[in-house]
């Protein structure tokens, strides 16, 4: 019974050797928690921009939900793929810059990466407002990109929405930069361009506005003790990431 067992897990694991790896740092489904955690700072930043794309879009669209949907998705797909292009940013540089220093160098990364992911995870819970200047990083390339997003306003068309949604997901914000700081970790171009697009899809949820899920999570975001559970659960995230081979979840290779 127990052979069968393990020969079951096994098979799983290698017919999905990217979900199941030795590794905690390259799990998929951390980065969608991750995402659908920290949804609440982006109900906070992002709600109002795509209710002012929304207003700013036809009457006709407006009035008809299924079409009013496919731009607000087409929106969301485009920040998502911009997440992605810079999960793939990020594995990129890390090759470049651990490569040299072999090992030692991509452990120095991972520290640096996970005492991020640790600082975001105190300025969620409250207790470390000054990591908010961590935003104004990005600022600098957003001045350059964000007046090509405001000339697409209005959308007239599902491509020009998916375009301004690329543009809006290099809006400046710390906790992309968490996720970023997280796919550096993985150590592979792939799955490092994967984690962002799971941490993209956790993400969605919320900010599609749609259904009780980002109901809930609009009433939770006004939650301190919410906050600092989400909090406490990044620090979590940046210990198992310093640290990948005390992650609990982690499945061995039979």
């Amino acid at each position: 019974m127990e052979l069968a067992y393990l020969s079951l897990i096994d098979s799983v694991y290698n017919a999905c050797p990217m979900f199941f790896d030795q590794a905690f740092n390259t799990s998929y489904i951390v980065a969608f928690i991750m995402g659908l955690f920290t949804s609440m700072h982006c109900v906070g930043m992002c709600g109002s921009i795509i209710g002012t794309l929304t207003l700013s879009l036809n009457q006709k669209i407006r009035g008809n939900k299924a079409h009013l949907s496919e731009f607000v998705f087409s929106y969301n797909a485009g920040r998502i793929t911009s997440y992605t292009l810079a999960g793939f940013i990020a594995g990129m540089l890390n090759h470049v810059l651990a490569f040299p220093f072999g090992e030692e160098g991509y452990r120095v990364l991972q520290i640096l990466s996970a005492t991020f992911m640790a600082g975001a995870g105190l300025y969620i819970a409250g207790w470390f407002p000054v990591f908010a200047y961590v935003e104004k990083l990005g600022s600098f390339f957003w001045r350059k990109i964000e007046p090509i997003g405001r000339s697409l306003i209005p959308v007239n068309n599902l491509i020009q929405a998916f375009v301004f949604g690329m543009i809006w997901g290099w809006l400046p914000c710390g906790l992309v930069y968490v996720a970023v700081a997280l796919a550096a970790t993985t150590g592979d171009l792939v799955r490092s361009t994967f984690t962002m697009f799971a941490f993209g899809l956790g993400t969605l949820p919320a900010v599609m506005g749609m259904g009780i899920m980002a109901g809930t999570l609009a009433r939770l975001s006004r939650m301190q003790r919410f906050k600092e559970l989400a909090g406490v659960f990044l620090i979590i995230l940046a210990l198992f990431a310093a640290f990948p081979g005390f992650y609990p979840l982690k499945m061995e290779h039979f």
